[in-house]
């Protein structure tokens, strides 16, 4: 995929990880491109927030590297993203999680009076979820929500689900089916459906709702918010920590030695 241009015109730029390409981008950026692409409405672009599990599912499914590689943005949601771009040079000063990526764009989203699509999770979460926006942000504009069956959909209900969506108008659509099921949805679905801007949030409809407690800012800012996560849920997360967490750094150790080797070969 061409690398992806900001509205300034320059180039957005990103760096591989394990075969991943990582937009070196913050909040304020990402708002940027999504009111850039809202404004444009030339077709639907795709957010998606990656971290050190995204990587490592995608070394297990290639399939699902292309999805992440073919995105409109990957921007790092995780301290060991942002701590590999800051050793190649990028001063990123935190990392883009879903949660407050939402929270920004939802000022903006008031000012400008954007119009908002929740898609996934339960109809108990997105009811609470609302509540809270408009209580929070009394100006937002809630095109439509939908909770779809936690089951394969039929190809009727497919259609369904997209006709629903680009009827309501909305401006942008935050898909919260969990990782790796919304990118794959986002991907799949994207040419067939006329909202601007999508992005795969995790599990900030948890949060946002008020469901979920998240780490402290102070713990997550520095890297620790996979300990609080998995004091909380470790039958959920439990592979990422005790798996997927000491893979990648070794992983990442033998790229950088490999790549080093090569150099010494040429």
């Amino acid at each position: 995929m061409a690398p992806n241009v900001g509205p300034d015109g320059k180039v957005v730029p990103s760096v591989k990880i394990l075969g991943v390409r990582v937009n070196m981008v913050q909040i304020t950026g990402v708002i940027d491109l999504m009111e850039h692409w809202i404004q444009s409405r030339d077709r639907c672009h795709i957010i998606a927030l990656g971290g050190m599990h995204g990587v490592m599912e995608s070394r297990r499914d290639l399939t699902f590297r292309t999805i992440l590689n073919t995105a409109d943005i990957l921007a790092p949601d995780g301290f060991s993203l942002l701590w590999l771009a800051r050793r190649r040079g990028f001063k990123l000063a935190r990392r883009v999680s879903g949660t407050d990526l939402m929270s920004a764009f939802f000022r903006t989203a008031e000012s400008n009076g954007y119009k908002m699509f929740f898609y996934g999770d339960t109809d108990h979460t997105l009811e609470l979820l609302q509540n809270n926006l408009l209580e929070n942000y009394p100006a937002l504009k809630i095109a439509g929500a939908y909770s779809p069956p936690f089951r394969p959909l039929t190809e009727a209900e497919k259609v369904a689900d997209i006709r629903m969506i680009n009827e309501s108008g909305a401006d942008v659509l935050w898909v919260g089916l969990g990782s790796p099921k919304q990118e794959r949805w986002m991907h799949e679905n994207q040419d067939d459906l006329e909202v601007p801007v999508m992005s795969g949030v995790g599990a900030a409809f948890k949060f946002l709702s008020g469901q979920v407690r998240r780490a402290p800012p102070w713990l997550g800012n520095n890297g620790f918010e996979w300990l609080w996560r998995f004091a909380r849920e470790p039958r959920r997360v439990w592979r990422r920590v005790v798996i997927d967490g000491p893979h990648f750094l070794f992983c990442v150790a033998f790229e950088k030695l490999d790549s080093r080797n090569r150099g010494k070969t040429k």
